[in-house]
């Protein structure tokens, strides 16, 4: 089970996370974020993490361009896409970025599973399709870090074959990820929220439950 750790603020906190097991760390750029983090820290964080685990920048309706000089000043190897991004812009990502990863993040609603595989298809004409999707709940006017579970009884009938891999979020928590990868079958999980003390302030001991929670399911 591949596990990211989202909106990582600091580089003690990354270091805890690694130890803890995980594969991956989000930077959160988004600046309506209570976790967001400038370039120089970013930097700091991604040059100080082992290589068995990939610095992720999360973005939200940045341009293209700008995210590419993020990836490069901050030696990110993955980009997560969280806004209302265009298949184009992946396009456009895929051309600058090679060798980095893409997940496209999909806010999940009771509409199902029909518009994401209609965007896939027009990634797929454009050459553009990404690396994994991440799932996550949808509330409206918000990007993400609600808080919410996605609607896994709609992925419990299967991911479908041929997409991107599945990475299940949203409200996730070292109680409940046992139940959401039994009931999704994901291939991985992102926490933010459930593993946090406080807003944006990680907790070492629910990192560590986490964890230990997700490999066991």
């Amino acid at each position: 089970m591949w596990i990211k750790i989202c909106g990582v603020r600091d580089l003690p906190a990354a270091r805890v996370a690694a130890a803890a097991g995980a594969d991956a760390v989000g930077l959160n750029f988004f600046a309506g974020s209570t976790r967001v983090v400038d370039r120089a820290t970013a930097a700091e964080i991604a040059g100080g993490l082992p290589a068995s685990v990939v610095p992720t920048g999360v973005f939200v309706n940045h341009a293209a361009g700008e995210i590419v000089e993020t990836v490069r000043e901050c030696g990110l190897r993955a980009v997560q896409l969280h806004g209302d991004e265009p298949p184009e812009m992946l396009a456009d990502l895929r051309g600058a970025l090679p060798g980095i990863w893409i997940i496209r993040a999909w806010r999940l609603g009771r509409d199902g599973l029909d518009p994401l595989g209609r965007l896939l298809e027009e990634l797929r004409l454009l050459g553009a399709e990404p690396d994994a999707c991440l799932v996550d709940a949808r509330v409206d006017g918000r990007y993400g870090g609600t808080g919410r579970t996605a609607p896994w009884d709609l992925l419990s009938g299967g991911w479908p074959a041929g997409w991107p891999r599945l990475i299940l979020a949203g409200g996730l928590t070292p109680e409940n990820v046992g139940a959401g990868i039994r009931t999704a079958r994901p291939w991985g999980v992102d926490v933010a929220g459930g593993v946090e003390a406080a807003p944006g302030v990680k907790d070492a001991a629910l990192l560590r439950r986490f964890v230990e929670a997700a490999r066991t399911a």
